[in-house]
């Protein structure tokens, strides 16, 4: 690549080549000391990052796109097969096109498996060396080691970073940190050589591009570093007092078509999963993204209510957005007065809004929140700089410095324990999502569906059905919590009633899957095998490998008597999932419909052994075992189960029958008059229950 000829400073412009702005008060510093306090700062950044975040290692995952990212998702769980990289490369039946992300989690699956703590702790470890890289870049774009290490320091330590470090999915986030810092220090390396005229210009500009390459593959929200380039062009490099800006523009063509290409291709993406929204107008999405604006600079100098999630409300009261409006052309215009005497106050200024652009909702609207923590990451280092800078120039004589340093160490603390505080919302679900119902309640529909899951997964099912029926009343088409809801009616034995929210999911989003699935099992429960194989077929046409599905189907399928094909299905189950409970409780069944007793007992053992706790399968082990003649171990299990279900008359005839046959009379009447009490229109109880209290 030919180097761009020098051209004379400007007049009024520095003579000096270097781009140090040399602050008021500052002293020189001899080298070897520099080069020693520059190390301390780096251990001490990397270190305690990592100890301030290391409470997140203890947090477990959570069920807000950790499943679709980790934990449910078959081809992360496969590990780093050449598959599971094909899909990770090629797939856009996803949010985003990020494949190195997917390859880091499907690293850590291979290496960690399920265990939470090794995730948690990959993401902290990339976070503190984006610390240190954060250092290392602004002292070398503006020679300034002690503001350097403050800014890194705010940037590392905020309350703000919480989101991406603690939560397994935004991977992307300290990943994508990690590349966009490594692009602008390579690009620093770049304009050096340009500048000095040296060798090397032309490997350096490769190094960027393949840097920013890599940065666009974790998370395609960096899109816009080309124009954060030209911004450091102005400050703190000011190429443009040298070089023409068209010549600083031509540097920038094959980092913008790397951008327009990502950019399309996750366009492209998100309108296929539907994460894209087209129901929000063009004026409410200004609208938004100025208030936004104005929130986020609360939050970085206030950070308290933090939450996962903040609702989009549709449209902001005119107030909210005529003063967003106002402090926004207030920043602006102070950072253009200011551009000559402090540049680096509109270098910042336009760092964040740049940065922040992919995100702000303005282009499109993705997802249901209106701004988010995760979203500061990278644009808050502008705002960052700004301040810092603009404090370090307003600081004259060794009293003030020291003032200065005491005020500096003063916020970094309080942030710091902040930072540590915020991560106890995120130990599990149910802290993460009550946290946000209390400070992001009000509207917040997902927050109730995602405490609901929680709550239901606790046992805790009265109080998972008013979550979702809250979800519900804020947002009554919300698909999510309508097949959740459902499923939890499922779950309590009331499959009729489950029906028609199944029907709603599936109206708000007819490809969500898992309502179609439910919706076969619900219909399958009422006796319409028919029209359940309708809906697995609707999941299987779409994905074959649907493990729940296969099941569901098969079971259909043995009601209508074609036990061959739903046996079948039950085998393909297995093969895909060796340990899935279902399959194997069901063959066990159809086993025992045909007198084949001792294979029958081997599926349900092992399904016990996949699910031990699982009512259903204890009720057929133990009839199974009471026909083998087992009757202290099908009254072992039949208990179980009776524990497990209270609500359950069969089993508890079941069991009346078993103890029976152990000569167990008190305790066998007793079971059989609870079951009766239950459905006292069971003739098989009663007949039983009728010989034993007549002595036969």
């Amino acid at each position: 690549m030919s180097q761009p000829k020098s051209k004379p400073a400007k007049p009024g412009a520095p003579a000096a080549a270097s781009p140090v702005v040399a602050l008021s008060g500052a002293r020189p510093m001899a080298t070897g000391q520099a080069t020693r306090q520059a190390w301390l700062v780096m251990a001490a950044l990397f270190f305690v990052t990592l100890a301030l975040f290391w409470p997140a290692t203890r947090c477990e995952f959570v069920n807000y796109d950790d499943p679709d990212y980790v934990t449910a998702n078959d081809h992360v769980r496969a590990g780093l097969t050449a598959e599971s990289v094909r899909w990770a490369t090629l797939n856009l039946n996803i949010s985003y096109w990020h494949p190195l992300t997917w390859l880091s989690h499907m690293f850590d699956w291979q290496v960690f498996g399920d265990r939470p703590a090794g995730h948690h702790a990959t993401n902290v470890g990339w976070h503190a060396i984006n610390a240190v890289l954060a250092f290392l870049l602004l002292r070398r774009l503006t020679g300034r080691l002690w503001t350097s290490a403050i800014v890194a320091a705010v940037f590392a330590w905020h309350p703000l970073r919480v989101e991406s470090v603690a939560w397994v999915s935004e991977r992307k986030d300290v990943l994508s940190g990690f590349f966009w810092l490594l692009t602008l220090w390579a690009y620093a390396g770049y304009a050096e050589a340009q500048r000095d005229q040296k060798g090397g210009a032309a490997w350096r500009y490769v190094a960027a591009l393949a840097a920013f390459a890599a940065g666009l593959a974790s998370k395609p929200m960096v899109v816009t570093l080309p124009v954060v380039l030209l911004v450091i062009d102005f400050w703190p490099w000011r190429r443009h007092e040298r070089e023409a800006w068209w010549r600083l523009l031509v540097e920038k063509i094959p980092f913008g078509v790397l951008s327009l290409a990502v950019s399309i291709v996750t366009i492209v993406a998100q309108k296929g999963v539907g994460t894209l929204s087209t129901v929000l107008a063009w004026d409410a999405r200004l609208a938004n993204g100025a208030v936004a604006v104005a929130r986020y600079f609360g939050k970085f100098f206030a950070p308290f209510n933090l939450a996962v999630l903040y609702p989009h409300p549709g449209y902001w009261p005119g107030a909210a957005v005529a003063a967003s409006v106002v402090f926004i052309a207030g920043l602006s215009w102070l950072a253009w007065t200011q551009r000559a005497r402090r540049p680096w106050i509109a270098a910042g200024w336009l760092w964040f809004l740049v940065a922040l652009l992919p995100a702000s909702g303005v282009v499109a609207q993705v997802g249901i929140q209106s701004m988010a923590d995760r979203y500061t990451y990278l644009p808050m280092l502008g705002v960052t700089i700004a301040v810092a800078w603009t404090i370090a120039d307003a600081v004259h004589g060794p009293g003030a410095r020291r003032a200065w340093a005491w005020a500096a160490a003063a916020v970094l603390l309080a942030g710091a324990a902040r930072t540590w505080d915020q991560q106890r919302h995120w130990r599990n679900s149910l802290a993460l999502f009550d946290h946000v119902v209390a400070v992001a309640g009000k509207e917040n529909y997902l927050a109730y569906n995602n405490r609901g899951m929680a709550v239901a997964q606790a046992g805790r099912l009265d109080d998972a059905e008013r979550d979702y029926r809250k979800s519900l009343e804020i947002a009554p088409a919300y698909p999510n919590a309508n097949n959740n809801l459902g499923h939890l009616l499922e779950q309590r034995g009331r499959p009729v009633e489950a029906i028609p929210f199944y029907r709603a999911a599936i109206a708000a989003k007819p490809d969500l899957l898992e309502a179609h699935n439910n919706l076969g099992n619900a219909l399958s429960d009422v006796g319409q095998p028919d029209e359940a194989l309708k809906e697995y077929a609707f999941v299987l046409e779409r994905q074959p490998r649907h493990v729940n599905s296969l099941v569901g189907s098969g079971v259909a399928l043995a009601m209508k008597g074609a036990a061959a094909e739903a046996q079948a299905r039950f085998e393909s189950a297995l093969r895909i999932d060796p340990h899935s409970a279902s399959a194997l409780c069901n063959l066990g069944i159809l086993c025992a419909m045909s007198g084949r007793r001792d294979e029958a007992a081997g599926y349900f053992g092992r399904a016990l052994a996949v699910s031990p706790d699982d009512a259903r399968t204890l009720y057929n082990f133990g009839n199974v075992l009471t026909e083998l003649g087992r009757y202290e171990e099908a009254a072992q299990r039949l208990r179980r189960a009776v524990e497990l279900s209270p609500i359950n008359p069969d089993a508890l005839a079941a069991l009346g029958n078993a103890l029976a046959r152990l000569g167990r009379r008190a305790e066998a009447i007793a079971a059989l008059r609870t079951a009766l009490q239950q459905r006292p229109d069971f003739p098989q109880a009663r007949t039983q229950l009728g010989q034993l209290e007549a002595g036969k």
